[in-house]
């Protein structure tokens, strides 16, 4: 048999010129590269030619991979490499990233994320000697500090998208650095970058007028006035998130309808002062809207979605969970919108106390729904999910039902007590 497959093999590389082979195998994973180097010679040298690694990801063998896996990929692809996950590759530390940097001058885009050896140093090493980076993810590498990012500043002016989230040593002046010198900046996410005040905000509203994502997560030192001056600063923004920024108002809500016209997702969970007024001027001005976490957002009330349903037609996915306020009513509003009919994909309405089986009748018509949660809604019953699934039968319905209570037994009122309080 291996000497068919061998002679197999051999007709393959007589009748295809090396070009084609080179472009059949470029289409190959890591994996599968690997197997056919060990066919035989020939294969090894066309498996192992560096313009077929150009695109790896290593994240299915993250538990295994060491640095010198990494500098031997470095060597093998030298320039051709393009992007590079190492992303939770535990093993893969400052050094292993030196030679990598130095091998493969070409990255442009890089995922370090979870990489926790991770040092400034790398970031310098990166500085030094990749240019043309686009694209970097050091979420979770908790030892960046601002030296990183006034390295990245320096060394790779290209930058788009930088993700720092839980990186907490960094502060202002690391955010100041890095946005003066790398203007092209479209996505930030800073999610858990717990130091960041009002004067970060101000530094990328002022240098980065192309940012169309930004993620400030739980970064609750934020106020209204560093936020407005992203919302003046960055027409562009088409994603925002400041879910647990508690400080917040309505007045975010204002500039981003003046300033923003083109958000198309928004999360602002557990940002409890917001209300309908400012998510009217939102609605009627931020008609482009498709995905909305509302959680915790307990002042809104039907209002909120009475407007949604009028003006954002494109409504995809909406959170209300634990917004206590909402009734069946304003459901019937959304289910009647324009979005329901084709757009509407996902409601959320966990801890929603008055919402009842009406809103299910409510929703019957939305063809696109996908998925609906109601844990802890106490008023939606078994026989009200039985009849929205005759209407949408591949519907996803995430619910909980209590087991009945066991009815006292027959006999004496006498008093009884479980074991555990007789023991006690």
């Amino acid at each position: 048999e291996r000497r068919s497959q061998r002679n197999d093999e051999a007709v393959i590389n007589k009748k295809l010129p090396k070009e084609l082979l080179l472009r059949i195998f470029s289409f190959l994973d890591v994996v599968t590269l690997c197997r056919c180097a060990q066919v035989s010679r020939s294969w090894n040298v066309l498996a192992l030619d560096g313009s077929n690694w150009q695109r790896i990801d290593l994240f299915d063998f993250q538990r295994d991979i060491e640095g010198r896996v990494v500098e031997n990929i470095s060597k093998r692809c030298g320039g051709f490499l393009r992007k590079l996950s190492l992303r939770g590759c535990l093993g893969v530390g400052d050094s292993a990233l030196r030679t990598f940097s130095q091998n493969c001058r070409n990255i442009e885009l890089l995922s370090l994320n979870g990489c926790t050896k991770i040092t400034d140093s790398t970031c310098n090493s990166l500085s030094k000697f990749c240019p043309k980076l686009k694209h970097l993810d050091l979420a979770s590498c908790t030892s960046i500090t601002n030296l990183s990012l006034k390295a990245l500043s320096e060394g790779c002016p290209l930058l788009e998208q930088l993700n720092i989230s839980w990186c907490d040593q960094v502060t202002k002046d690391g955010i100041q650095a890095l946005v003066r010198c790398c203007p092209g900046l479209k996505g930030l996410f800073l999610k858990g970058c717990t130091q960041l005040e009002d004067e970060a905000l101000k530094h990328i509203g002022a240098h980065c007028p192309e940012l169309v994502t930004l993620n400030l997560q739980t970064c609750s030192q934020i106020t209204d006035e560093g936020l407005i001056t992203i919302c003046r600063g960055c027409h562009h923004l088409q994603s925002l998130c400041v879910s647990g920024c508690a400080n917040i108002t309505d007045a975010i809500l204002h500039a981003l309808g003046l300033n923003c016209p083109r958000l198309r997702i928004l999360e602002v969970a557990r940002c409890s002062q917001l209300t309908d007024v400012g998510f009217t001027t939102l609605a009627r001005n931020c008609h482009e809207l498709e995905k909305m976490d509302l959680e915790e957002c307990v002042q809104i009330t039907d209002g909120t979605l009475i407007q949604l349903s009028i003006h954002c037609p494109r409504l995809q996915v909406l959170s209300l969970s634990h917004c206590e306020l909402i009734t069946d009513d304003g459901i019937r509003h959304l289910g009647s919108g324009p979005c329901a009919h084709d757009r509407l994909e996902v409601i959320e309405l966990d801890n929603c106390p008055l919402i009842t089986d009406a809103s299910l009748e409510h929703l019957k018509t939305c063809h696109s729904l996908d998925r609906i949660e109601l844990y802890d809604c106490q008023q939606i019953t078994r026989a009200g999910i039985k009849r929205l699934r005759t209407h949408l039968p591949n519907i996803k319905v995430h619910a909980y039902f209590a087991p009945v209570t066991p009815p006292p037994s027959v006999g004496g009122s006498r008093q009884r007590f479980c074991r555990c309080c007789i023991l006690l």
